[in-house]
């Protein structure tokens, strides 16, 4: 059987490590969700970030615009969170509508409250190895989740099945800080499986559901699996066949008890680890 890296302990442990972080502050910051429209996946991202930050003690004060919402609109939003002490955190839920101008925005979001690290300030940071601020989120839970196992990734030979912003690049930056050997594949990338069959470890997040089986990787493979959608069933997968390539490879998370758990968590800290910098 292959190992499974689950992220329950791990996640438990950050809680209580947060919750021991707060109880230093004299002032817990709230956190502004934007959210466009009522999409399943926003709605379901939404919930379980309020969900989380009540369990801890933090408010989530949520703003909700029509798909159609114009850009001075969000400007204007953002100024004023901006500059209100009470908000320690902005997160504005992805993709934005085609309705505004998403490079406007990016620069607006205050680099000291960007949760999502969008600000090309923020991103800028990332690119040239700073990973203690504001870093994408699912990249950050990625390697923290390895790290949990006691994977050192000095020399591994990593490859990443996504080229975004904010899983493959980002992901490439901290992987390169951990001296890490990265490779970014894509649409573009001829024969694929020559890149991960010779990887020690995969990460995969194109949003096909159950694409990657076990042709893709060798038996000494761990995969680290980011991606989430619907398959023509409906049902929530990733990008990983898990239960084709249990017993086949070394190991993988799986998408239930994974890295999405985590990433939540992972965006309070960011907040929390600001606001105790500058109390």
């Amino acid at each position: 059987m292959s190992n499974i890296l689950k992220s329950d302990n791990l996640y438990d442990k950050v809680k209580e490590d947060l919750k021991f972080k707060i109880s230093k502050l004299k002032k817990i910051p709230k956190i502004a969700i934007i959210r466009f429209g009522n999409s399943p996946a926003d709605l379901a991202y939404q919930k379980g970030i309020v969900a989380t930050s009540s369990s801890l003690g933090i408010t989530d004060d949520v703003y909700e615009f029509d798909i159609n919402i114009d850009t001075d609109t969000i400007v204007s939003l953002l100024e004023r969170l901006n500059n209100d002490d009470d908000i320690g955190g902005i997160l504005i839920l992805k993709p934005m509508p085609k309705s505004l101008d998403e490079e406007k925005i990016n620069h607006k979001i205050s680099v000291d409250k960007d949760l999502d690290c969008i600000n090309p300030v923020n991103k800028a940071k990332v690119y040239s190895g700073d990973i203690d601020g504001f870093i994408p989120l699912s990249p950050k839970a990625a390697v923290k989740l390895l790290e949990y196992y006691d994977y050192d990734l000095k020399g591994k030979k990593c490859v990443i099945v996504n080229d975004s912003q904010i899983v493959g690049k980002p992901l490439a930056m901290i992987l390169l800080k951990k001296m890490a050997t990265v490779s970014i594949c894509h649409i573009y990338t001829q024969d694929l499986k020559a890149y991960t069959k010779n990887a020690d470890i995969v990460f995969v997040a194109t949003g096909v559901p159950e694409m990657f089986d076990s042709s893709y990787f060798s038996e000494n493979t761990t995969v680290i699996d980011i991606g989430i959608s619907r398959n023509k069933k409906g049902e929530m997968k990733g990008d990983l066949d898990e239960e084709e390539v249990n017993g086949k490879i070394k190991a993988y998370s799986p998408v239930k008890g994974g890295v999405g758990k985590l990433t939540n968590l992972f965006l309070l800290e960011s907040m929390i680890k600001k606001a105790l910098k500058n109390k």
